[in-house]
């Protein structure tokens, strides 16, 4: 007898549908798996006998053959093993439901026939609901990721047993529902705050330009002068999420298998911050089976390099493509991949190895050589894409001892949800996704970042002075482009273009990498 179980599988962060087609036929009993399966999906044979037995019901001995369609895609994972269950007891009439063609079915087993969390839930419940089924059938640990999916039934089971008794109408469970704007309004409550930096105005002032038009940043300073905890408060004062943003995000984090049980959405802009070890493959995306790494896990977010000159070379040069494109491509023999990486960097260094160099208040004791070799480990390329070079000096103790109050995140982004809502608004109709100043091309800037005749000649004669590349001149007219729309001002006046120019102190005469 033949059976047919709809179920799910992932590829990159999409889904789409399998069908589980299971039929047991005379003979000696055997048990094979078609429809191209990875090792995990031909071990579910022992997981589904055993989890069958263990609730109750009977295992056929016969010849059961178990087809993945379409047969020409990879399905890897344990999460067909709930679905294969279902069309066993269904093949062989222990189980008779209607309900089964109106849901997909996904699950792993394990011995007792308990049903355990799968990865991928997210974007599985938005596949199902695009192929136009009434709901999903899924672990219980994943019905908060799949809850946030509206028009789709979200049914969590708990076990084999449950699931067959929901199924013959036996035991009703309610469909699960996630309320969204509880999540949001309970994620934007940051334990940190701009409000306990001291000092450091024109570090504070230099995140929020760069917040506003989605910059990149680099910020060079002495230890302790406070680079890792601004970057730490850095998401604190980036515009709200969006549902769709915070949607996309989630399905990545959900196919890493990273995405916690009791977090059905990511509603705060991520912030990743790896270790100078990384190796590249971590850092973007790698495998046998490509999965994402951490530019993509830090999409619509911060991804944080602390220390840059000590990560190895090669693996910041793999950084150019995502920063310039929004997305990192992986190919491998099994697959190629794209998946999303509009991240904002934000990456800090000291200025020599010592991290004293033209500190006023401590002697550096590294040799011009040390220190070209020291700064040379961040290559001029990848400097170029990073639109705002911010030079951190130490805390003086005046502003360390201060008990005035600091300006807190919540009155920053106040500002920088105004500036983003005139970029929205300014590229509402484009044909490409822009959403920032930071995304514009090429065209976009020569429509958008016109300036008038002084402040062309200033801008000239920095190029000429500083040796500015033509990348870094388009970086200046971003940036001046954000600093006018924090002031509300839709023509870029000569004060926009001189403050986006001190932003460029890295490429500036001695500081010339």
């Amino acid at each position: 007898m033949l059976s047919i179980i709809n179920s799910c599988a992932v590829f990159g962060i999409e889904s789409y549908l399998v069908r589980v087609e299971v039929d047991i036929a005379g003979g000696l009993p055997s048990y094979s798996t078609v429809g191209l399966p990875d090792a995990a999906v031909k071990e579910s044979k022992d997981r589904v006998k055993a989890a069958i037995k263990n609730s109750d019901f009977e295992f056929p001995s016969k010849r059961i053959t178990v087809n993945l369609s379409p047969a020409d895609v990879k399905k890897e994972g344990p999460d067909f093993d709930l679905p294969i269950a279902i069309g066993i007891l269904v093949a062989t009439g222990q189980l008779k439901s209607e309900k089964i063609k109106e849901y997909a079915i996904l699950g792993e087993l394990s011995l007792d026939g308990t049903v355990q969390k799968i990865n991928g839930a997210l974007p599985v419940a938005l596949g199902i609901k695009r192929e136009g089924l009434k709901g999903i059938i899924l672990p219980h640990a994943n019905s908060d990721e799949a809850g946030v999916v509206e028009g789709i039934e979200v049914i969590p089971v708990k076990d084999l047993f449950e699931t067959v008794k929901f199924l013959e109408g036996e035991k009703n469970i309610s469909p699960h529902k996630v309320d969204l704007n509880e999540i949001f309004d309970n994620s934007r409550n940051y334990e940190l705050d701009f409000s306990d930096v001291k000092g450091q105005e024109q570090a504070k002032r230099a995140l929020e330009v760069a917040a506003a038009g989605g910059h990149n940043v680099i910020m060079v300073g002495p230890p302790g002068s406070g680079k890792t905890m601004l970057a730490q408060r850095f998401p604190t004062i980036l515009p709200d999420f969006s549902l769709d943003e915070a949607l996309e995000t989630t399905k990545i984090h959900s196919v890493a298998g990273i995405l916690a049980s009791e977090k059905g959405l990511i509603a705060v802009r991520p912030f990743r911050s790896p270790h100078h070890t990384i190796s590249s493959i971590a850092l973007t995306g790698g495998g046998q089976y490509p999965r994402p790494g951490e530019v993509s896990l830090a999409h619509h977010g911060v991804l944080f390099l602390d220390e840059l000159p000590e990560f190895h070379r090669s693996v910041l040069e793999v950084l150019r493509q995502p920063l310039e494109d929004g997305v990192v491509t992986i190919s491998r023999a099994a697959a190629s991949l794209t998946y999303p990486a509009r991240f904002m960097l934000t990456a800090a260094m000291n200025p020599c190895p010592c991290g004293y160099y033209g500190d006023s208040f401590h002697e550096c004791r590294c040799t011009p050589n040390q220190i070209h070799r020291y700064r040379s480990k961040v290559s001029g390329p990848l400097l170029d894409r990073i639109d705002i070079h911010l030079d951190v000096p130490a805390v003086k103790f005046k502003d360390i001892s201060s008990k005035a109050p600091a300006e807190s995140s919540a009155d920053i982004k106040l500002r920088i949800n105004k500036a983003r809502n005139i970029q929205k608004d300014r590229f509402k109709n484009h044909k490409k996704k822009v959403f920032c100043n930071s995304h514009m091309g090429h065209k976009d800037i020569k429509k958008y970042c016109e300036i008038d005749e002084t402040s062309l000649n200033l801008l000239k004669e920095a190029i000429q002075k500083m040796g500015f590349s033509a990348r870094a001149y388009d970086r200046i007219l971003k940036v001046s482009r954000t600093i006018a729309d924090l002031d509300g001002i839709e023509n870029i006046r000569q004060d926009h273009i001189l403050e986006a120019i001190q932003y460029r102190s890295l490429d500036r005469g001695e500081n010339k990498f």
